[in-house]
């Protein structure tokens, strides 16, 4: 039961058996997702299907979350209007959303790269506020640096071009070297590259996913300077941020070049036609990757 292919007619009984308001209004499927899949209903809302995820640990987390951080951030994220719980027809989680409008980043561009820069930082200065006690921590996202040095290594090995690959390992080498957070745990998105973000009229719109959410060190974010934002931006968004010393932008460009080769190892597996894989992020992570080596 738990390998129920999602469609349109599921959703749809879902909301007839849980939400019988929302079930004559028009679902479609959005394309992407993994752990989670997702289907536009109507004009102004979405439905997020548990599907990959073994637990539905991070929809709840969003559940709970998104409310309260929403009406503190910029830009427009995803919030939980409905819930719906696991049945005999779904035994998963499931969630409707407010609809973020906007293309996915990995299958648009960033052209008003100014504007695009002092948005991002204006939200990222909005959501680094200190994280309650009850905030959920990872042991994945928000981590000091040294937890996932094999995870760099795993994805160094796997993809990293032969030319730079000396480069890449200073820029990893001088991140771990630098001081470690020594600030309260802040609220951290931690996952954001090009999938997780929408634009629009040449400009950030939206972020969602926030299945990574956590408490913990905001470099983790700060990476999006370079993973995000178009060749030369990064300078205008650390300056517009201004609460990122040296030791947070050293940590932000080493966890920057960890991730883009993790979106060139899942466009690798894309190519090679494995589950999961990507093939379209394997450009995606390599111009990201150009962008690290180039600095500010």
């Amino acid at each position: 039961m738990t390998d129920t292919e999602i469609t349109a007619d599921l959703v749809r009984d879902l909301l007839r058996d849980q939400h019988p308001d929302l079930a004559g209004l028009t679902i479609r499927e959005v394309p992407g997702g993994w752990g989670n899949q997702m289907w536009r209903l109507g004009d102004g809302l979405a439905v997020r299907v548990q599907r990959m995820d073994p637990t539905p640990e991070l929809q709840l987390k969003e559940r709970q979350w998104l409310p309260v951080l929403a009406p503190l951030l910029p830009l427009p994220v995803p919030t939980p209007v409905r819930c719906g719980e696991p049945s005999e027809r779904y035994p998963k989680h499931w969630t409707v959303m407010t609809w973020v409008p906007g293309e996915p980043l990995d299958h648009s561009s960033i052209s008003r790269s100014t504007h695009a820069a002092d948005a991002l930082a204006g939200f990222l200065r909005a959501l680094h506020v200190e994280a309650p006690a009850e905030a959920p921590i990872s042991s994945d996202f928000g981590t000091p640096l040294k937890a996932c040095a094999d995870g760099f290594d795993r994805f160094f090995d796997a993809v990293v071009p032969g030319g730079v690959a000396d480069e890449v390992k200073a820029v990893w080498d001088d991140a771990l070297a630098a001081p470690e957070w020594q600030g309260p745990p802040v609220w951290v998105h931690g996952d954001l590259h090009p999938a997780n973000v929408v634009v629009s009229d040449g400009t950030l719109a939206g972020i969602v996913d926030f299945g990574a959410l956590c408490a913990g060190d905001p470099a983790w974010d700060l990476a999006a300077a370079w993973v995000l934002l178009p060749a030369g931006a990064a300078s205008r968004f650390f300056g517009t941020y201004a609460h990122a010393d040296q030791a947070a932008i050293r940590r932000a460009r080493g966890l920057a070049a960890m991730k883009s080769l993790f979106l060139m190892l899942m466009g690798q597996n894309g190519d090679r036609g494995l589950p999961g894989g990507k093939a379209h992020w394997r450009p995606v992570g390599r111009a990201a990757l150009e962008r690290v080596l180039n600095g500010l």
